[in-house]
């Protein structure tokens, strides 16, 4: 009998006791271990309750979406993954039928008794209303707000009846059998398979859910590759291989590269997953991060950007690197790094013209260029557009109305009355007191993003004070509207420009709009969008949509990183997909 160590909100470790099991599953190795390392803190890994990057990533390898992504196809291809196969759509493109593969397990666990309990398609139903349930205040209910046929009137009740109702039929989201899912859609939605791939669309069961409520979080119970074994808020997730789950043959083809030559050799025919074992460690420093892997104690991470000179000669791994058999895969993340303004905040918020002037002028003291240099030393691109490269609808002739400019950011705040005083730090128009407060974390690169910020608003004149949080909490203060300002990054969801557009979508402010950002305009564009297939028309809008960001300045838009992983000899299998996360499944270790 094994124990299962669980971690509560407070942070103290409770112990589970889980049902007997006959060791691992079939093709995992127990002596195979990965060790893998997260920059930042989870928050638990309940996808309906978070956004949060690190969550997704372990979330990813223990619950199961419809689809999935091939794991070497570039640019990223849908694939099915409980499906039986691709959906039958109907030729209107509003309706979705899928076929459920038999024989899928969730992992062992005391709440399904003695009884192994397979997924059915009414595991779907339940999972995607409870995305939509207003009691779980769901960053990612927007995914499907407005486009189930009938979901919205369930969800419109329950905020009448204080009662969401679990057992009411939905026309657009019904389980037609044990392993059919019909969902029908009140309009075409050309990004709609991307959205059932998203971690916030998996199957969970309604039994784990109801016995251990809020604690679901730290007690995942999913069909996926893995299971949570082991759990210390952050600082260490273990993960082990669920004996339940049914495993596959790695059989991708490469995809034109010639780093996928040798991978493909090593991986091809072999079942799937190998690795027995995956061990997290939480080092948010990156000089410790750094060290770590250079003492062999990290398998693979991506190289922190403080070590590229370092590691690096004209973008290239160095020699001595090499002779440890250390290899370099390098890619432009899809992502886009940013600092949110709160426009329900007294000091920053706000629509008026004084108010625009401000937080324009805030952004245009912010060096994106020092950035690149002292932080992310030249690994990085200015990010012109809210949708970086590599995502449908990002128009590469884009350049950004806001620049580098103090001067003029000064000018600007004169004319709109923010007067400096004898101290050199401005007033607000009605002579109140100006002060910014910037909430940032507690490591080497916000400490340099903190250092650029206050060089660029001494020289326009105003205070800034920086409040030191952790990256969760962090993140749960911007989703309740909470934070002043706060720089985030967001990496695409799905390759299409709507995932980067919806976080600035009106009614989604509170649940992922995390600037409360509400404009008239912007969400008119953003409504047309949503409805055109993909193509120039659509492209067209977002680039739109972009120019009002910037005529409001929601945000402060910095930069597209350049990532370089760097993988031990020992290895295999490892290719970093662009969308996918989860990729211990995908791995194996030379024994």
């Amino acid at each position: 009998m094994s124990l299962r160590i669980f971690g509560k909100l407070t942070g103290a470790l409770v112990l589970s006791v889980c049902l007997p099991i006959c060791g691992v599953s079939l093709a995992a190795d127990p002596h195979k271990v990965i060790h893998s390392v997260f920059e930042a803190a989870d928050d638990g890994f309940d996808m309906v309750r978070t956004q949060n990057y690190y969550s997704g990533w372990v979330a990813d390898a223990i619950f199961e979406t419809l689809l999935t992504y091939d794991y070497l196809a570039r640019p990223a291809r849908l694939i099915p993954n409980t499906a039986e196969s691709m959906p039958e759509i109907s030729s209107d493109g509003r309706t979705y039928t899928f076929h459920l593969k038999k024989n899928i397990f969730f992992a062992p666990d005391s709440v399904f008794g003695h009884e192994k309990r397979e997924l059915t398609a009414a595991d779907y139903v339940y999972s995607i209303k409870r995305l939509v349930d207003p009691a779980n205040r769901s960053p990612s209910a927007s995914f499907v707000r407005g486009k189930i046929t009938g979901l919205d009137d369930l969800v419109e009740k329950a905020k009448k009846t204080g009662q969401f109702d679990y057992d009411a039929t939905v026309s657009g989201l019904q389980a037609i059998d044990r392993y059919t899912l019909r969902i029908r859609l009140n309009a075409p939605d050309s990004n709609f398979l991307y959205i059932l791939a998203y971690g916030a669309l998996a199957a969970v069961s309604r039994e784990a859910i109801d016995a251990y409520g809020n604690k679901s979080t730290f007690h995942p119970v999913g069909t996926g590759p893995y299971m949570l074994k082991e759990y210390v808020p952050r600082s260490k997730i273990v993960l082990e291989a669920n004996p339940y789950y049914r495993g596959f043959v790695w059989d991708f083809q490469a995809d034109g590269e010639a780093w996928d030559e040798q991978l493909v050799r090593d991986m091809k025919g072999k079942k799937m997953p190998q690795i027995g074992r995956v061990e997290i460690a939480i080092i948010e420093e990156e000089q410790s991060r750094w060290l770590s892997f250079q003492e062999g104690k990290i398998d693979f991470d991506k190289l922190p950007q403080l070590a590229a000179p370092v590691a690096l000669e004209n973008g290239k791994l160095k020699e001595e690197y090499i002779a440890q058999g250390i290899r370099q895969y390098t890619m432009v993340e899809p992502e886009i790094t940013y600092t949110i303004f709160n426009l329900k905040d007294p000091v920053t918020g706000g629509y008026s013209n004084e108010k625009i002037a401000l937080r324009r002028a805030i952004a245009m003291s912010y060096n994106t260029q020092a950035e690149i240099e002292l932080l992310r030393n030249g690994q990085a691109s200015k990010a012109q557009m809210m949708i970086p490269p590599g995502v449908a609808g990002h128009e590469p002739a884009y350049r950004s109305s806001i620049a580098y400019e103090p001067e003029l950011a000064s000018r600007l705040l004169d004319h709109f009355g923010y007067r400096r005083q004898s101290d050199g730090y401005r007033t607000m128009p009605d002579g109140s007191p100006l002060v910014l407060r910037i909430r940032t974390e507690a490591n080497a690169s916000s400490r340099v993003v903190s250092e650029i910020w206050k060089r660029g608003l001494d020289r326009i004149g105003i205070r800034v004070e920086f409040d030191v949080g952790n990256f969760a909490d962090n993140l749960k203060d911007a989703a309740g509207c909470r934070l002043m300002m706060w720089g985030g990054a967001w990496h695409a969801d799905y390759p299409e420009g709507e995932n980067f557009m919806q976080l600035l979508y009106g009614p989604n402010a509170g649940q992922g709009n995390h600037a409360c950002y509400r404009s008239k305009a912007f969400d008119k564009l953003y409504r047309q969008a949503v409805k055109l297939p993909p193509g120039e028309e659509r492209n067209r809008l977002y680039v739109q949509m972009n120019r009002q960001m910037e005529a409001d300045t929601a945000w402060s838009v910095h930069v597209s990183r350049t990532r370089n992983w760097l993988v031990r000899p020992w290895v295999m299998g490892f290719k970093k997909h662009p969308i996918l996360q989860s990729d211990w499944q995908y791995l194996d270790i030379a024994r």
